[in-house]
């Protein structure tokens, strides 16, 4: 499955918890995820995230008690808003793959709450990520990997 496809697949199946992800498919639905919110966290936060800090450094160094604190930049607040929200439309795909990506392997989707586990999750989606799924058709449905298999005539 391509980048182009796997994230056209994840986007369609936008809340399909049911059924079964290859490998290819939710390694690059979460590199494409990176990307995005890598460049979204870099272009918006990062630019107000700066002006603060410059503004908070210079009061500190001002030593004025009576001066007032600094406050957060509206395009630090724009930036942050904007990432959480494309976080927050992206959140149900994601775990929908998560969830497909376990029934792949033949664990049940319910190990997804295992991500709320800090420091764990990074482990373990990585893991659940890289292990082969089972052969042929499982609890979870058809073998996605059979689509591509050429049929014998």
């Amino acid at each position: 499955m391509s980048f182009i496809e796997s994230i056209r697949t994840v986007l369609a199946k936008y809340a399909v918890f049911s059924g079964r992800a290859r490998r290819s498919e939710f390694w690059w639905y979460y590199l494409a995820l990176a990307i995005v919110e890598g460049v979204l966290y870099f272009a918006l936060v990062v630019p107000g995230l700066t002006a603060y800090t410059t503004a908070t450094m210079e009061y500190a160094m001002a030593g004025d008690p009576s001066a007032a604190v600094p406050a957060m930049p509206g395009s630090l607040a724009v930036g942050y808003l904007v990432v959480s929200l494309v976080a927050l439309a992206l959140l149900l795909p994601t775990l929908a793959v998560i969830v497909r990506r376990l029934h792949d392997t033949g664990k049940p989707g319910a190990l997804a709450f295992l991500l709320l586990i800090p420091v764990v999750n990074f482990i373990l989606i990585i893991v659940w990520g890289a292990t082969a799924g089972t052969p042929g058709p499982n609890q979870y449905g058809p073998d996605p990997k059979a689509a591509d298999q050429p049929v014998a005539a």
